[in-house]
């Protein structure tokens, strides 16, 4: 882990170390975890979910200040992928730019079984790339949230920009 350094580049002294805004107790994992959850079952009922790579680009596009959280999820078979490795390089760094909390999802078959009702008859939605908006700013002031930009931020002071984080299995 690094350490932060002061405007002169210098290390701070030992009293004056940069320190997460936050601080999630233990098994940040799997809180995290359950926290995305339920997170992508309000913004579902709120509509507030856009899926789909392209979808999500024309978004970034548009409205950037809008978006509160950026999911990537890929299995294995597509992590050799390059198209969609390029899309997410793409993504992720218009996120971090934009100050986007990004995580990536390691099992993409429990996400569908989250969202598939978002996505209604017809084609399988693309949910490669899954944002999350902010419909009205009061309405997002709930724990799970703040748990999630919690996970992010601490994962980026540990240099894990975009953190990898496991649905649980229900």
């Amino acid at each position: 882990m690094r350490e932060a350094r002061g405007a002169d580049g210098v290390n701070p002294s030992p009293g004056n170390r940069w320190l997460p805004v936050c601080a999630c107790p233990g098994g940040r994992m799997e809180q995290a975890g359950d926290a995305l959850e339920e997170v992508l079952s309000k913004a579902l009922s709120q509509r507030s979910l856009t899926l789909g790579v392209y979808e999500a680009a024309k978004l970034l596009n548009v409205d950037p200040d809008n978006v509160v959280l950026c999911l990537l999820a890929a299995d294995e078979e597509e992590e050799g992928d390059a198209a969609l490795q390029i899309h997410f390089t793409l993504i992720q760094a218009f996120c971090c730019e934009n100050d986007i909390n990004i995580l990536r999802v390691n099992n993409p078959a429990r996400l569908a079984q989250l969202l598939l009702p978002a996505a209604g008859p017809g084609p399988p939605a693309d949910l490669h790339c899954v944002l999350v908006t902010n419909p009205h700013a009061s309405q997002w002031k709930d724990p799970a949230l703040s748990q999630l930009m919690c996970f992010c931020r601490e994962s980026r002071y540990m240099d894990q920009w975009v953190p990898v984080i496991n649905l649980p299995e229900r």
